[in-house]
């Protein structure tokens, strides 16, 4: 585990230093899709060099397909990153305001078009929500949304918040849901380095948006829901 932690780090190091002079060109240049595409070969790195093997079941054929709101349990750091590698087309995230302040990698991610938002404020929240959907319609990116607010401490899926859903009835988008099992079990909120292991990811079939009504909703985060308890629980 020393090992993997050492390479790691001077991995990141090195990838930090370099990425300044990339992030100025890419700024100067406006190209945003080439930086994103940068960072998810990062993260496959980073997944060899931390022994973690992916299975993937379900993952549709994207580069076609209409912009939507990928939907996932949220048990681990592991989670976002692993998802955001495996997913094709253009992708963003809405992330709390505090990792945007770090140092390149902040600057970065507010480049590309991922979202800020404060956890504790409602107007954030909307104004977030409303960014991110403008984006959809505008750009055509699909966003990555974890509905729970925050990870589990026990692994299992927790109660699933509406802004997600109000995301995608604005932007007329589909949601996937995307169950993951494993990594509470590799990292789990406390633990620094991943224990070697297996992940599995299930991508499953999109859930098109219903009328705009109480009921509907209601019906829309309850068959979300079964589609993420069935794959990661």
């Amino acid at each position: 585990m020393l090992i993997r932690t050492i390479l790691l780090v001077l991995f990141y190091v090195i990838l930090l230093l370099a990425m300044v002079p990339v992030l100025l060109t890419a700024m100067i240049f406006g190209i945003r899709e080439s930086l994103v595409n940068i960072g998810k070969g990062a993260m496959r790195l980073s997944r060899v060099i931390l022994g973690l093997r992916v299975e993937v079941e379900g993952l549709p054929e994207e580069e076609n397909s209409r912009a939507c709101v990928y939907m996932a349990n949220h048990s681990s750091v592991l989670d976002g990153p692993l998802i955001f590698m495996l997913i094709r087309r253009p992708i963003r995230v809405i992330m709390k305001t505090s990792i945007f302040r770090l140092p390149v990698v902040g600057p970065g991610m507010r480049f590309v078009g991922f979202v800020p938002v404060d956890r504790q404020g409602t107007k954030s929240g909307r104004g977030a929500l409303e960014d991110a959907a403008r984006m959809m319609r505008d750009k055509g990116y699909s966003f990555l949304i974890f509905p729970e607010g925050t990870r589990s401490l026990t692994g299992k899926l927790q109660p699933l918040r509406r802004g997600g859903f109000f995301l995608a009835g604005a932007a007329e988008a589909p949601i996937v849901p995307v169950s993951l099992r494993g990594t509470f079990e590799l990292l789990p909120k406390g633990r620094r380095i991943p224990r070697r292991g297996t992940i599995r990811v299930v991508f499953h079939k999109p859930i098109p948006p219903p009328d705009p009504t109480p009921e509907a909703m209601a019906g829309w985060m309850a068959a979300v829901r079964d589609r993420l308890s069935s794959g990661s629980e």
